[in-house]
């Protein structure tokens, strides 16, 4: 196992290394100067000049990326060209409320998409069935911005149940934990797990059905074994391959959740690339973009290896 983990980790350096360099070229091939977001209308041409060498943009594309690149790994992500602080500090608020939102957004689409796919396996064509896949068709259908306005209409607006926007009361930058904060991360959680739900239900759907006609599950019945036995061999055979859709979807979000906290005001990296893509603010751009997409593939490592542990066949294909 140790060696299948040290081989994947041999495989994830390159990809990782080819990720950072369309993540430094996407922002610089967008039109446009960075540097038009702090310089005033009316600068001279010798400030312009001292500003692009002050940031680097003075030299080559390769030179740019070899110096950003050794500042990376060093935890370096620069400056942010709009509030002037650093980037990495920018990010990591961001990133940890962004984490925060999208786990419990898995974690409540994992929940009751393996609740419908189950029951939608186990009572194909049932009306249970078509209950189940109706609610799964419509959680992937739904665009998440419109369910997000709704709900916010809804429980905010009308019963004035739950807060619209924000992390937490007095305009936090950060969740924390406790009652109060709970409240907030209601809605957008909710309005992020519809997908993730119907995928995960579609997919579990699927699994159920065709494991429940495989031989070794008419084998086990014929044997007597009761319907809990054989729900278990059911979970155990399903598991790995929802895990991974769980994991894929977690990365999406992750990455996917602009719209959502750009609605509710959530404090993410979504909300962060939204004021970074209109304030040009090159550098926080780009640290943000890396730093999701490194989750990516760390998550992917991730599930990888989780699904290794939990079927050896995949390890030795």
């Amino acid at each position: 196992m140790l060696i299948y983990i040290l081989k994947r980790l041999v495989y994830v350096t390159p990809v990782a290394i080819g990720v950072s360099i369309v993540c430094f070229l996407l922002v610089h091939i967008t039109p446009g100067d960075p540097l038009s977001a702090i310089l005033p209308s009316d600068a001279t041409l010798e400030l312009q000049e001292q500003m692009r060498a002050a940031y680097g943009f003075d030299k080559p594309l390769p030179v740019q990326y070899a110096l950003w690149f050794w500042k990376v790994i060093h935890g370096d992500l620069g400056t942010s060209l709009a509030t002037g602080r650093p980037v990495a500090s920018e990010v990591g608020r961001a990133v940890s409320n962004t984490f925060i939102l999208s786990t419990t957004a898995t974690l409540i689409g994992f929940t009751f998409g393996t609740f419908f796919g189950f029951v939608a396996g186990y009572f194909r064509d049932s009306w249970l069935d078509k209950l189940a896949s109706g609610i799964s068709v419509l959680g992937v259908s739904v665009p998440h911005y419109w369910l997000g306005m709704v709900l916010v209409i809804i429980f905010s607006a009308q019963l004035g149940w739950l807060p619209p926007t924000g992390a937490g009361p007095d305009g936090s930058g950060g969740w924390r934990p406790d009652l109060e904060h709970l409240r907030y991360i209601i809605l957008p959680a909710i309005t992020m797990s519809v997908i993730p739900m119907g995928v995960i239900s579609r997919t579990v759907r699927a699994l159920v059905g065709d494991i429940l006609n495989q031989e070794f599950v008419q084998a086990l019945r014929a044997k007597g074994l009761g319907e809990y036995g054989v729900f278990k061999h059911v979970v155990t055979n399903a598991a790995p391959t929802a895990l991974a859709i769980m994991g894929l979807q977690l990365g999406y979000l992750l990455g996917g959740s602009i719209l959502i906290e750009t609605v509710f005001s959530w404090p993410g990296t979504g909300f962060l690339l939204n004021a970074a893509i209109f304030q040009r603010d090159l550098p926080l751009l780009q640290g943000t973009i890396l730093v999701l997409a490194m989750f990516f593939v760390a998550l992917n490592l991730i599930v990888d290896v989780v699904q290794t542990a939990l079927d050896p066949r995949i390890q030795r294909g």
